[in-house]
C-alpha cells in the first residue's frame, strides 16, 4: 500500500441538504467512524469534501463517501434513508475486504451463476456479502446441495444463509423452508421452562425467526408459518423424515451430537439444499461427547457435492470490537496449543476449504 500523503476533493452531487446530513450522522458521527476506522482527516463544506491522507486510504474513502451518499436516495415513493453506524460499518469493512482482494473484480468476484445473486429487499436494504469469504459462501450454497458456514459469531453464517433460503422460495426454486437447530444451553441450566412444548423450545430458536422477520416482516412470516411453509423446529423433529423441494438450515451445528448431525444430513430429499452453520470454538455439549460439525469436517471433507466454508475474525460484520475479541480467543487458544500439544483436539481446523 503506498503511504504517499495527499488530499483528495470530493463534490457531492446532487446537491441536498437533508442526504448530506444522513451521510454525515448525528453530530459528524458517520465522518469520525471513517476518519478513525481508515485513518484519514475529513474536512468538508457544503457537499465538498477534502480527503487527507495516503494516497490509497484517500482513494478508498473517496469511493466510500460516494458510495454512501448513493445510499441516501430515497427509492420511489420512500422516505429519505438515514445512514445507520451500523451501514457504515459495513460498508467500510467491504471496502476493507476489496482492498485485501484486488484481484477479486466487483462485477464476477464470485462463481455465482448468471441470475442467481442473493440481492434481497429488506427493511435495512439489499442483504449482500460484504467479504470475499461471505461471497464465496453464497455461492457454495447456490452450486452444492450441502454447505457448512463455519466461524465465529457475526460473520454472517446464519443470516446469509437465510437469505439464500428465501431468495430460493421467492424464486420458487423449493416450496418450503425449514430451519432447525439443536435445543442446548449455553454452558447454563435454564431449569423448568413453562409453557407447551412449542413454547418451551422458541427461545432456542429466536435468532432464526429475527433474521426471517428482518428480511419478510413480522406478518408475512406468520402467515408463511401457518401455511407450513416456513417450518422452524428442534433438530430432534428432524428423525425420520424425508425433505423434498425444500431449503433447510441447521443452525448452531456445533451443538448436535455426531448421531444427530448423521441423522439430519440423511435427511435429505430431491430438489432440496442445506446449510450447516456453527462456531466449534464454542461447543456447548458435555465434555464426553465429541459435536457433531467437528466429525463431520474430518469424515466429509472430501464428499463431492458438500462445501466447507471457513469464516475467520476478518469477516465479523458486527460492531470492530467483536473482532478484535474473536482474534484476541484465537491468540489465546494458539498460546495453549504450543504450551500443551495434547490439546489439538479441542482446536479448529486449518481456513483451508478442504473441499
Amino acid at each position: 500500500m503506498s503511504r504517499h500523503i495527499t488530499t483528495l476533493d470530493l463534490h457531492l452531487e446532487p446537491a441536498d441538504s437533508q442526504r448530506l446530513a444522513s451521510l454525515c450522522g448525528p453530530f459528524d458521527d458517520n465522518i469520525k467512524q471513517i476518519e478513525r476506522r481508515l485513518g484519514v482527516e475529513i474536512n468538508y463544506r457544503n457537499h465538498h469534501f477534502q480527503i487527507h491522507g495516503n494516497s490509497a486510504q484517500a482513494e478508498t474513502v473517496r469511493d466510500l463517501l460516494r458510495q454512501l451518499y448513493v445510499e441516501t436516495q430515497p427509492t420511489r415513493g420512500q422516505k429519505l434513508v438515514d445512514l445507520t453506524p451500523d451501514q457504515v460499518h459495513l460498508a467500510i469493512t467491504q471496502c476493507r475486504a476489496l482492498e485485501q482482494d484486488e484481484e477479486s473484480q466487483i462485477d464476477t468476484p464470485y462463481a455465482i451463476p448468471h441470475g442467481k445473486e442473493v440481492n434481497i429487499k429488506t427493511k435495512r436494504g439489499m442483504v449482500k456479502p460484504r467479504t470475499p469469504n461471505q461471497g464465496q459462501y453464497i455461492a457454495n450454497i447456490i452450486s452444492h446441495d450441502i454447505t457448512f458456514g463455519i466461524g465465529p459469531a457475526g460473520t454472517g453464517k446464519t443470516y446469509l444463509a437465510v437469505a439464500a433460503a428465501v431468495d430460493a422460495l421467492e424464486r420458487q426454486e423449493v416450496r418450503r423452508i425449514l430451519l432447525t437447530r439443536p435445543a442446548v444451553e449455553a454452558g447454563e441450566k435454564l431449569g423448568f421452562l413453562p409453557g407447551d412444548l412449542s413454547q418451551k423450545v422458541d427461545p432456542y430458536l429466536r435468532p432464526l425467526y429475527d433474521a426471517l422477520f428482518e428480511m419478510l416482516g413480522f406478518e408475512r412470516v406468520e402467515k408463511l408459518i401457518e401455511r407450513q411453509v416456513i417450518e422452524i423446529a428442534p433438530l430432534a423433529y428432524m428423525r425420520g423424515r424425508t425433505l423434498n423441494d425444500a431449503f433447510i438450515i441447521l443452525d448452531e451445528g456445533q451443538n448436535t451430537t455426531v448421531e444427530q448431525m448423521k441423522m439430519f444430513l440423511t435427511r435429505i430429499g430431491f430438489n432440496s439444499k442445506a446449510v450447516v452453520t456453527g462456531d466449534i470454538t464454542q461447543i456447548d455439549l458435555p465434555r464426553q461427547q465429541k459435536s457433531g460439525l467437528r466429525h463431520a469436517i474430518e469424515v466429509l471433507g472430501q464428499v463431492e457435492g458438500l462445501s466447507f466454508n471457513f469464516f475467520q475474525a476478518g469477516d465479523v460484520v458486527r460492531h470492530p470490537v467483536v473482532a478484535r475479541i474473536v482474534q484476541a480467543y484465537e491468540a489465546f487458544d494458539e498460546q495453549q496449543r504450543r504450551d500443551d500439544p495434547r490439546r489439538t483436539n479441542a482446536t479448529a481446523p486449518t481456513t483451508e476449504n478442504p473441499a
